[in-house]
């Protein structure tokens, strides 16, 4: 056995998809598109069936599989960010033609959930200290984009606008 490998069902648009992902994400890139065989419900021969790509050094599938199924909040894919520069990059880019959710979730234009989170947050959730991983924790529950400097601020114990 390689790796496991998530397959997102997509209806009739995995290739503009995944063009849009890889774009956006460093270490990712196409590695096969597969075509549709004479037979294939609801695409013709040669049309993409399936593309397999890779985000991030992540393997995935992308199946043009019809209009069968669609994507919920219930699966997304974390997005761990440097800094604000890259969370607002990527946040953005997920939000054209997409929808914002709470807690730093986006919903990108093809109905994929994202979660475009901050590494310093992850460190502030995983922290030991309590009182300070309550407070981090409470900023974000209140945002939709995560705002790093009020993260910050909140785990310090400070309003935004004193930091």
């Amino acid at each position: 056995m390689d790796t496991l490998r998530p397959c997102l069902w997509f209806d009739g648009n995995a290739r503009e998809a995944v063009d849009f992902y890889v774009s956006l994400l460093p270490g990712s890139r196409i590695d096969a598109v597969v075509p549709a065989p004479r037979g294939t419900p609801g695409r013709a021969e040669g049309d993409v069936l399936m593309i397999e790509f890779t985000l991030m050094g992540q393997p995935y599938s992308a199946l043009n599989g019809g209009p069968d199924f669609r994507f919920t909040p219930a699966v997304s894919l974390v997005v761990p960010c440097r800094d604000q520069a890259e969370v607002d990059r990527l946040w953005d880019a997920l939000a054209d033609g997409g929808a914002p959710l709470d807690c730093g979730w986006v919903n990108d234009r093809f109905g994929l959930s994202w979660q475009v989170v901050p590494d310093r947050l992850l460190q502030m959730l995983r922290s030991a200290e309590r009182e300070p991983r309550q407070r981090a924790f409470e900023a974000m529950m209140g945002m939709v984009k995560l705002d790093l400097a009020a993260l910050e601020a909140a785990w310090a114990g400070q309003s935004p606008s004193s930091s």
